[in-house]
């Protein structure tokens, strides 16, 4: 599904940020992406979207080299990936069911499809109860289970979770993890990068961990391997 070959990234002001990164992740993984602050993994997830592109090097998305992307080819490329972010960036003046179906709106779904799959999002996640509630009204967890309905809500094969338990408590992590779990399940594959040990060791998933934007080990069945 990704091939990453010989993938650098330099930015405008020297900071090198990837060193000749080869990664292969393959349709159904659930990938761990761990490593020190400032280790490249924001970097790396960045350039799967295209919010960023390499210096140097190719990425593979399906086959495509997604480097060599016109602008107006990004979006249809963002319509495979759900992307979860550490601070949930949910829409506040909009409700529940609301934030979830603007993800459809944007790739111009129809209302039919609309009306169907956001209830299906949402009782993946647990939320059906809460669908005409504001992001203000729910808990830190719940909001990041509203924020991963909308990554699931068009079916992309692909999720990237950058640091999606990073806001929460310990057992409310376990439930998102958990969650992303039952998802990958169904054959959605997950890259997660996380500071989190705890749940890095009790998953035992592949554990993939940059260091100076190198790749320095690569395990199925891995350890996070860092202090915390």
């Amino acid at each position: 599904m990704i091939n990453m070959i010989n993938v650098s990234k330099i930015y405008p002001n020297g900071t090198r940020a990837l060193t000749d990164v080869s990664l292969r992740i393959e349709k159904g993984e659930f990938v761990f992406l761990v490593g020190p602050s400032g280790a490249g993994k924001s970097t790396l997830t960045k350039l799967i979207f295209r919010e960023e592109q390499p210096t140097r090097g190719q990425i593979l998305f399906n086959s495509k080299n997604i480097a060599r992307l016109k602008p107006r080819e990004i979006p249809y490329l963002r319509r495979t990936i759900g992307v979860i972010f550490q601070d949930f960036k949910l829409l506040p003046n909009k409700t529940v069911a609301e934030n979830v179906s603007f993800a459809l709106e944007v790739i111009e779904a129809s209302r039919r499809e609309i009306r169907k799959a956001v209830p299906e999002a949402l009782e993946m996640v647990g939320l059906s109860s809460k669908a005409k509630a504001m992001p203000s009204e729910l808990s830190g967890g719940e909001q990041q289970r509203v924020a991963i309905a909308r990554a699931i809500v068009n079916n992309p094969p692909l999720i990237i979770a950058d640091e999606p338990t990073g806001n929460l408590d310990p057992d409310t992590s376990w439930e998102i993890v958990k969650l992303l779990q039952e998802i990958n399940k169904c054959g959605t594959t997950i890259l997660m990068a996380t500071h989190d040990k705890v749940i890095v060791d009790g998953m035992r998933k592949r554990v993939v961990a940059l260091e100076n934007g190198r790749v320095v080990r690569d395990e199925e069945r891995g350890a996070y391997g860092y202090e915390d």
